[in-house]
Formats: structure tokens, C-alpha cells, sequence
């Protein structure tokens, strides 16, 4: 596998400090010339070399890996490639330079589309004094957390002050948690019948009600939110106020979605999680097992481990339905997800429901070369009663096949062999001979011929330029 090349990250960060290319050459002890080829990509980085960038730009040596380019440069293809921009294609290289030379511009075409998209969707939609447009709550919160890497130091601390203050080991927590909740707060937890709910809190009875359909490690979670709704809503609510959402329903998905946060930092200390996820290599369920959570909250709380000086392996998250829907999604692993579509049916999530309840395993390479190691379940919850079909979600993550090494999923693996080539989603894909493609590429004509029927249903030219 050929090197990653780091040019337009390094111009990136060293325009962001305001740095010339003489004053930060100076500063690692070569050429300017020399570091203008680096920035255009005609010299490769020595790892020496690569480790003083990272101490004089004061970062960490995976935000030098481009995977911040990599995922505009794809949310920039998928923009595009919509056919209600007009017939004129971009190519690649343009996209690519747009990325490279000017980063803000190309995140603000991304704002302006979405922008777009919102008004096209809803013309009746409403914008803010400012000029700002109100976003899809959901997308807005999905933002929020993308944008983020799912990481929150303020709410950490405020989880670890909490989870000192208790002193338990992670067997014990539940019990801790409920017992801070009668003495400190006066409530009485009970477990029963609660039709169309899961979890009841009355502030005036100082009751709290779980549904007994709720396994254990599912009241231990809401047992855990309980607290921290109650105790740690000041950095929440800071947060919030930072942030500024744009309407009263995504400050209420934010604000649940920081609160679920807090509930998991609670219960999966970042220390001890992180110290557990490195000897274990991070095996989900037996990180499960040990913390009393359940895979889907041990795999969200993996993919939070990005606190600067201690960072763990920087995993993606996705959680889907069957159908295809896409209830959460981010990524500090630079997977770049198609925003606005479905996903490639060759990978690894939509494989696992065949095998519930067990994980599935795929390396998984993108048409650019990057290449992820992904692993994904799907867990099925109990239905409300008889006869309705019981909720199915997959739970997929995974990491640069560079992490590999450290995931307990890679064991066995021949990376080369075992290699499978994906795609964004069938719109955006150019791989011509794919049995699985559900839609013609968008950029492409298609080129039928009823004299011959090939291995994919639909045949197309290649893209000029």
C-alpha cells in the first residue's frame, strides 16, 4: 500500500496558525523549498520528520493523516454529483484542489448545498434574523457530534468529578447510582409496567419509573442519565449555549444527545475505559461484559476516545436499520459516510444481518485507496408484545487498516487477500463491473447494449476529465 501523502493537511494547519512557509521550515530545521514540495505533495515525510511536525504544530500524529480532507473531498463529490446542479461536471482534480487550496471555501459550497437542500425540501422553511438557516434538527445534531469527533472534554470532567465522588468499581455502579439517587435526591426507583415508555422521572412525586422490558445493563444506563440530568447539566447547558442551536427541537437533540454522553463517560470512565479497550484490543463485547453496558453503549463510548495526550484508536460509529436508515453516525476515523444516500451493499453492515448476534468482520477499501478495517453486529431488542416485529439495529465501527495491529477483530486476517473494494454509495461509484450496484452512477452515461449482458446491471462510459 503506497504512503499517505500529507501536503494539504500540512498547508491547512500551517495557514491556520498563520505561519509562512519560511517561518515553519525555519522552525523544523530544513528549506523552505524543501517544505513547499511537501506541501504539493512531491516529497514523502520521514517519520522523524513527521514527529517534529506534529510537536511544532502542537497536534497529534493522526491529524496529520489528511482524513479531514479525505471526508470534504467526498461530501464534496456527493454535492456534485446531484443532477439539480446542472449537467457541468467537476472533476476530481478540481475537487481535490478546492480541498487543498481553500479549505474554507469548500466547506462553505458544503454549507451553502446543505442550505440548499433544506430550502428545496421545505420552501416554507424559516431563517433567523442573522440570515442563518434553520437545518433538519436531526442533521443539525448529527453535525454537532460529527464535527466534534464525538468527543466533549467539559462534559468528561464533569462525568470523572461525578464518578470520583462515587468511588465504586464499574460491578458496582448501578448500585452506587441508585442509592446517590435516594439519599441525595430523595427519589424512589421502581422497575414495572410502563406502557409507551422506557424511562418516567415525576419532579414532583421524586419518582423514577424503568420499564421492566429494559435489560439490566439498559436501567443501569437510564439509572446513570437520571443522575446526571440531575447533577452535571451546568457544562451541558454551557455547551449548548457555545453552540447555539438553530431551533427549539435540535437544542432538545443535542441537549439529550450531551446527557446520553455524560450517562456513558459515567459508567465507562475514559482512564479505565481506555486502559481496558488497549488490553483487550479492543473487543467490544468483552469491553461489554466488563463494564456491565451493552455493545451498542461500549461501541459509542470506543468511538469517543479523542481526548488530546491520551487519544485511543479513532474508530467510526454507525447505527442502521435494516431498511437502511441511519439513526447515528460520526466518525473520528475519517471514514467519509455518504450523507446524502445509502451506503455500498458490499459492506460488512448490511452482511450482519445474516448472523445476529454475532460479529462480522470486513476490510473494506474505498475507490481512493483508503482502506478500513470495519466490523459490525446486528442486536436484536425484544418486541412490546406478541406479534409486533422486534426492533433490529446494526451496530457497525472500524478503523484505518493502519489500527489494525491493535483490534482483536484484525486476528487471523490476511489484509491483503481478504481486501473488498466498496464504494460511497452506488450513485457515487464508479466501479464498473459490480454485481451488487442497485443505480447507475450519476456522472456517468450509460452505455447499453442488447447484445451483451454483463456482470453489472448497468453498463456506463467512462468520465472524461
Amino acid at each position: 500500500m503506497s504512503r499517505p501523502l500529507i501536503g494539504r493537511t500540512l498547508r491547512r494547519l500551517r495557514q491556520e496558525r498563520g505561519l509562512t512557509q519560511q517561518a515553519l521550515a525555519t522552525r523544523l530545521g530544513i528549506s523552505a523549498s524543501y517544505l513547499n514540495l511537501i506541501e504539493h505533495d512531491q516529497r514523502t515525510v520521514t517519520a522523524s520528520l513527521l514527529i517534529k511536525l506534529a510537536e511544532t504544530l502542537q497536534v497529534e500524529l493522526a491529524a496529520l493523516s489528511g482524513a479531514a480532507e479525505r471526508q470534504l473531498e467526498a461530501q464534496l463529490r456527493e454535492v456534485f454529483a446531484d443532477p439539480l446542479l446542472g449537467p457541468e461536471e467537476v472533476a476530481d482534480t478540481e475537487i481535490s484542489a478546492l480541498v487543498g487550496g481553500s479549505p474554507g471555501a469548500a466547506r462553505a459550497v458544503l454549507a451553502l448545498y446543505r442550505a440548499w437542500r433544506v430550502a428545496r425540501e421545505d420552501a416554507g422553511g424559516i431563517a433567523l434574523p442573522s440570515g442563518r438557516r434553520i437545518l433538519l434538527p436531526t442533521e443539525e445534531a448529527r453535525d454537532v457530534f460529527n464535527d466534534r469527533s464525538n468527543h466533549f472534554p467539559q462534559i468528561e470532567e464533569a462525568a470523572e468529578a461525578l464518578g470520583t465522588d462515587l468511588a465504586v468499581r464499574p460491578s458496582e455502579m448501578n448500585h452506587a447510582i441508585a442509592e446517590r439517587l435516594r439519599r441525595r435526591h430523595g427519589l424512589t426507583v421502581t422497575v414495572g409496567p410502563l406502557p409507551g415508555a422506557l424511562r418516567r422521572y415525576d419532579p414532583v412525586a421524586r419518582s423514577l419509573v424503568l420499564s421492566e422490558q429494559l435489560p439490566r445493563e439498559s436501567r443501569g444506563f437510564h439509572l446513570a442519565f437520571q443522575l446526571v440530568l440531575l447533577e452535571a447539566r451546568e457544562p451541558v447547558e454551557a455547551l449548548l449555549k457555545e453552540i447555539a442551536p438553530s431551533s427549539p427541537e435540535a437544542t432538545a437533540l443535542i441537549r439529550i444527545g450531551f446527557l446520553n454522553y455524560a450517562a456513558a463517560a459515567l459508567l465507562m470512565p475514559y482512564g479505565a475505559f481506555l486502559e481496558a479497550a488497549q488490553e483487550l484490543r479492543h473487543d467490544v463485547e468483552a469491553l461489554a461484559a466488563r463494564f456491565g453496558v451493552s455493545f451498542e453503549q461500549a461501541s459509542q463510548r470506543l468511538a469517543s476516545l479523542q481526548r488530546s495526550g491520551a487519544r485511543g484508536v479513532p474508530f467510526f460509529f454507525l447505527r442502521v436499520d435494516p431498511a437502511g436508515n441511519v439513526s447515528k453516525r460520526f466518525s473520528a476515523a475519517g471514514f467519509p459516510f455518504a450523507r446524502f444516500g445509502g451506503s455500498c451493499p458490499r459492506w460488512v453492515v448490511y452482511g450482519a444481518m445474516a448472523t445476529p448476534g454475532r460479529v462480522v468482520v470486513q476490510v473494506a477499501q474505498l475507490p481512493d485507496g483508503g482502506t478500513f478495517l470495519c466490523f459490525a453486529r446486528a442486536v436484536i431488542a425484544p418486541a412490546a408484545r406478541w406479534g409486533d416485529p422486534p426492533p433490529v439495529r446494526i451496530i457497525a465501527m472500524g478503523c484505518d487498516i493502519a489500527h489494525a495491529e491493535q483490534v482483536a477483530y484484525a486476528d487471523g486476517i490476511d489484509i491483503e487477500r481478504a481486501m473488498v473494494a466498496i464504494g460511497l454509495s452506488c450513485r457515487l461509484c464508479d466501479r464498473p463491473d459490480c454485481r451488487s450496484r442497485a443505480f447507475p452512477p450519476l456522472e456517468h452515461r450509460l452505455a447499453l447494449d442488447p447484445m451483451t449482458t454483463g456482470t453489472s446491471p448497468y453498463r456506463f462510459e467512462p468520465r472524461r476529465g
